[in-house]
């Protein structure tokens, strides 16, 4: 088990690393104005940055299985420190763009140290450690935008992103002197690793059932926040207002660290139904008080803790399955559970030009109970097959799941 000085640092680098995705979102103008560029040509260094993070979840995660994990988390962080520098000297939207793709790959640590931390716990731990270190991530996600908006207007955008490659760098430093060595069930090659995922999924009906209520989840989640300018533009309010409304996503801080416990005490399908339900019931409220700033935040609070409880459930319930599967399991949750949120934000927005926010919010509640529904597909869980040597290993069929 963990110390808790280890476990804080951890959810520290979680959020350090997490944040250099969500730094360039309040300076979008800022850089526009310093590369005479649009709106349109920022936008797609922003989405570049997603990219990246898709990528580094697809690419690098799975490394955790075959390779020794504390170096393949400070080699990650190393090699962030000249991407960041990049964002820092670059003259053109070009040169911005494929940095911003370079960041966002590097940005996928908080998913190597998830199950670098669950290899550190006992079993009845795992939900323990996965709430703290999730609590961490969502107050870096939570507190990147408001630092770099703060400090930009002191240092300028270039600076917010010279002082993240130096705080990355003292970072990586204190992880490779503090981290104790952890190495893999079995020793794998790369290659060798990539090719097993698709195996991996097609053969563990759990990891796919938690993958599409993690989608559904966060989906329902992405509907909201992707329209709520829109609608929050219509009752004549501002983008001031709806970094107001960020702010309650502290719901999802303190709630990460409870669900993480209940994952291993409760019924994992009771707690992510429950969680669903909650955030399917934040749209009946996003409905009925449309024009009340009160009911919207009531909302928030529900949606938030809902989707993240629901999130936390599916991490822990994976991260129990296979020690030696971890990272790989949670590399294909995390890129299905990106996927949802992308179709999330595209149904949000054909919602939005069909219906207005009635659509919107109908939108939101369906994606949550369809992730609901989901929970009652097979969960047959599948025994793991003996280590071989170089050789990706996959669930044999067979056994049953108790989720």
């Amino acid at each position: 088990m963990p110390s808790r000085r280890l476990l804080l640092l951890l959810a520290v680098s979680a959020a350090v690393s997490v944040s250099n995705l969500y730094y360039a979102q309040p300076l979008a103008a800022e850089m526009a104005a310093s590369l005479r560029a649009d709106a349109r040509a920022i936008g797609a260094a922003l989405v570049a940055t997603q990219a990246g993070y898709a990528l580094g979840m697809l690419l690098l995660v799975p490394l955790g299985d075959g390779r020794e994990r504390r170096s393949a988390i400070v080699v990650t962080i190393a090699a962030s420190v000249p991407f960041l520098l990049l964002v820092a000297t670059a003259r053109s939207v070009p040169a911005l763009t494929a940095a911003s793709l370079l960041v966002g790959l590097t940005s996928s640590v908080p998913q190597m140290i998830i199950p670098y931390g669950v290899g550190l716990a006992a079993p009845a731990e795992r939900g323990r450690i996965v709430g703290a270190i999730m609590s961490g991530l969502l107050t870096g996600v939570l507190l990147s935008r408001t630092a770099s908006g703060t400090f930009a207007t002191v240092i300028g955008w270039r600076g917010v992103y010279v002082a993240a490659a130096v705080l990355m760098a003292l970072l990586g430093l204190v992880l490779r002197v503090a981290l104790p060595r952890q190495e893999p069930e079995t020793r794998m090659a790369w290659p060798a690793i990539l090719r097993s995922l698709a195996s991996l999924l097609l053969r563990t009906p759990e990891l796919r059932r938690r993958a599409i209520v993690g989608a559904c989840g966060f989906a329902s989640f992405s509907v909201f926040w992707s329209m709520l300018s829109f609608h929050l533009a219509v009752l004549g309010r501002g983008s001031v207002a709806a970094g107001l409304f960020g702010v309650l996503g502290v719901a999802g801080i303190l709630v990460a660290p409870v669900a993480g416990r209940l994952a291993t005490r409760v019924r994992p399908s009771l707690l992510n139904g429950t969680a669903l339900a909650l955030a399917a019931t934040s749209f009946l409220l996003f409905a009925l008080g449309a024009r009340s700033l009160r009911a919207i935040g009531a909302g928030v609070v529900l949606l938030d803790a809902g989707c993240q409880a629901s999130h936390l459930t599916n991490q822990t319930v994976l991260f129990g399955l296979a020690p030696e599967l971890r990272s790989r399991f949670n590399a294909l949750y995390m890129v299905a559970y990106f996927a949802g949120g992308g179709a999330g934000t595209a149904a949000a927005a054909f919602a939005w030009k069909a219906g207005g926010w009635s659509a919107v919010c109908a939108t939101g509640a369906a994606f949550a109970l369809l992730g609901i529904a989901a929970l009652a597909l097979p969960s047959a869980r599948a025994p793991i097959a003996p280590a071989r040597s170089g050789a990706a290993q996959v669930p044999r069929p067979g056994g049953v799941a108790r989720g």
